[in-house]
């Protein structure tokens, strides 16, 4: 079932508001592998990076399908979600813990963010998608949890 233009304003604004949250994550992501020593984190860090690119360009499409302005997503970039605000003061000045401590937090804010959007009626191609990306971002909180554990 398609839906109406006031539904589509409202999917699309919840989608915006994913795009975001993939955006802060991409570059919280990206700045942590920057900043950390160990290889093996510096790795998976970068690939969540990419990863949250990727959401990032998949919600963006759905977004413009449903009659986004296209120029929307230039006020966007301009300011982070408040998951990732310190990720460069905490990585400059607490080493590995710090940097982990603000990949959680940035991947939980990320998962209140998906699960507000999974409360709203999406249509189902759109929801299938969010549910999807929901599980990945969960299993990278979960990976940056077990890192933790193993750090402490």
């Amino acid at each position: 079932m398609a839906p109406s233009a006031g539904n589509s304003k409202q999917i699309v604004s919840v989608l915006e508001d994913l795009i975001q949250i993939c955006n802060d994550g991409a570059h919280g992501y990206k700045t942590a592998a920057e900043d950390v020593d160990n290889l093996e984190y510096k790795t998976l860090f970068n690939a969540y990076s990419q990863q949250r690119t990727q959401f990032s360009a998949e919600l963006e499409r759905e977004a413009n399908l449903m009659g986004r302005d296209p120029d929307a997503g230039e006020s966007l970039l301009g300011t982070l979600h408040r998951g990732w605000i310190n990720i460069k003061s905490a990585f400059t000045s607490g080493g590995t813990t710090a940097i982990l401590d603000e990949c959680q937090r940035g991947d939980k804010a990320a998962l209140e963010t998906y699960e507000k959007a999974l409360q709203q009626t999406l249509p189902t191609n759109v929801e299938a998608i969010v549910r999807r990306q929901y599980s990945a971002i969960q299993e990278a909180y979960n990976k940056v949890s077990t890192f933790k554990t193993l750090h402490a």
